[in-house]
């Protein structure tokens, strides 16, 4: 509980004032909880900013793990990027401060990357190259995919502000939310030769 806490109020510090600008004092406060209380559980900020990462990346790859290889590629791809447009709404702040650690070279998380990551990729990998020696979607290098589904929906958490800037709102609105949601899935589910069923647009 005191580790979710701690990892919670840490996620809020990092995003909002770098790795530098933010404090163990001020990610006890936002904590609610002591310095010492703190440091009880993580050593050092190092430590802290680690751990947020590693749940951002724990998170995040949760939905990839549910690629199914006996489902319908159409719905587990589509169900696949609407939980990914799902986070990038709910929390743009955690894909943010991720995306500037991946900039910086990952210093922080290079193992989880080189190894956790690698092997779930690798594993989903094969998953999509099952769909496509079956015939159920066109040959495509699947960690391309992969990474074409993670660009463009982290995009909208990402670049936020510029996404205001060109349309006046952003995946707060349901309307807007629903309308990105469809086209992400109509680009990549009809470059894959697939049908889906479109979602509604909110009126």
């Amino acid at each position: 509980m005191n580790r979710s806490r701690i990892i919670e109020a840490a996620l809020g510090e990092f995003s909002r004032f770098g790795y530098s600008g933010a404090t163990i004092d001020k990610i006890s406060a936002a904590a609610g909880m002591s310095k010492s209380n703190l440091l009880y559980y993580f050593s050092s900020k190092s430590d802290v900013y680690e751990a947020v990462l590693e749940h951002i990346l724990d998170v995040w790859l949760a939905p990839l793990r549910t690629l199914d290889p006996e489902g319908d590629p159409a719905s587990e791809l589509a169900a696949y990027i609407r939980q990914k447009m799902r986070m990038s709404a709910e929390r743009p702040e955690a894909s943010r401060l991720f995306a500037n650690e991946v900039m910086q070279g990952a210093p922080q998380i290079r193992d989880v990357l080189e190894k956790d990551l690698k092997n779930l990729v690798t594993e989903k990998s094969k998953v999509i190259e099952q769909w496509i020696e079956a015939g159920k979607i066109r040959k495509i290098v699947p960690v391309h995919l992969i990474f074409t589904i993670w660009a463009t929906t982290q995009h909208y958490a990402d670049f936020d502000s510029q996404i205001r800037a060109l349309t006046g709102t952003g995946l707060e609105d349901p309307a807007f939310f629903e309308e990105a949601e469809n086209a992400v899935c109509s680009l990549i589910l009809n470059g894959l030769g697939l049908e889906w069923p479109r979602k509604q647009t909110t009126s």
